[in-house]
């Protein structure tokens, strides 16, 4: 058994007296040198094959066992105590829906490998960061629908989020109605936080919730949102399907930045603006910051004193040196 297993000292200062047990030794030795007396003979011839007493060696175990007896009692001073600590934490989650555009102007080609795809990956990795939420993901084109409810299984969840693609529903960019969506899986929600991060690369052009309606519905419902707008300013390599392969054209790129920061102010969010991986990287990390979840964290110790053992060595090492001091080597020990 470790007798120094979990211990924890109360007072360490006790063990500056271990100071004295060198002192202790060399007074020892000074002691039994001052002691020995001297003969002078002629010749030691007879005395070659006398017998050492092993009185000799054994007079010295009551040093010994003084100095054992002296560090478990420095020990014992110093409080060993056996320290257990545990903590209940209490979190108030956030409930986040993720509501992304796979419209086919997703697919140009600004961000790598292109805007959908960087968007998925980066947002796996930002659901990733946060296993104490429950996080859902709605994807809208010309319409909308849930791919995932709020989930804590967040391994489902990014299973979901890999297999959306571009042409999964009808083409288009139905700001309002994904938004609205979004909003809807959130009202049930008893969350102290609830949050959409919508992400998309153009303007509304088809739906029938206008965005600056879905906007109002979620401040009703206080639901803050962070919009995304994904593209380079000006134009955007986009692929195009030709009888002889893939050749990419240089498309405007059209972001209502106005439309989604209004949506942002009347909800209580943030717009922020995409124009690289990086940068769609470092949103999602500023989001991250901006909706933590509050952590009440409770800490308690047990401490058990742990000197009695160390004392109690103490103890039966003084009484042994006593005890063999008044008997065995009675006489021998002067």
């Amino acid at each position: 058994m470790n007798l120094f297993s979990g211990i924890e000292f109360a007072n360490k200062g006790f063990f500056w007296l271990l100071i004295i047990i060198p002192l202790m030794i060399g007074w020892y030795i000074w002691r039994n040198t001052k002691l020995q007396g001297s003969l002078r003979m002629s010749a030691l011839k007879g005395f070659s094959s006398g017998k050492k007493s092993s009185y000799a060696i054994l007079r010295h175990y009551g040093i010994v066992l003084r100095v054992l007896a002296l560090i478990a009692l420095i020990i014992a001073l110093a409080r060993p105590q056996s320290a257990f600590s545990w903590q209940n934490s209490t979190t108030e989650g956030i409930d986040i829906v993720i509501a992304t555009d796979i419209s086919g102007s997703m697919l140009a080609e600004d961000l790598k490998p292109n805007r959908l795809e960087a968007g998925k990956n980066i947002a796996i990795d930002f659901i990733k960061d946060r296993p104490e939420d429950r996080i859902g993901l709605v994807i809208f084109s010309g319409e909308s629908f849930t791919q995932c409810p709020l989930t804590i299984d967040h391994d489902v969840l990014i299973n979901l989020f890999k297999d959306v693609n571009n042409g999964m529903i009808e083409d288009g960019t139905a700001i309002g109605m994904g938004l609205a969506t979004a909003v809807n899986r959130l009202k049930d929600s008893e969350a102290k936080s609830k949050v959409v991060i919508l992400l998309t690369d153009g303007s509304n052009t088809t739906g029938s919730i206008p965005p600056m309606t879905a906007a109002e519905i979620a401040k009703q419902m206080k639901v803050r949102v962070y919009t995304v707008g994904v593209g380079t300013k000006g134009y955007a390599p986009y692929p195009v399907k030709t009888p002889f392969g893939i050749e990419y054209q240089q498309v405007p790129v059209t972001i209502d930045e106005d439309v989604l920061t209004k949506i942002a102010n009347i909800t209580g969010g943030k717009y922020f603006r995409a124009t690289n991986n990086e940068k769609l990287k470092q949103i999602y990390q500023q989001i991250d910051q901006l909706e933590k979840a509050k952590i009440a964290v409770t800490q308690y110790n047990k401490k058990t004193e742990r000197f009695l053992p160390f004392a109690l060595i103490a103890l039966v090492l003084l009484l042994a040196e006593f005890l063999l001091r008044n008997t065995i080597f009675k006489g021998a020990l002067t």
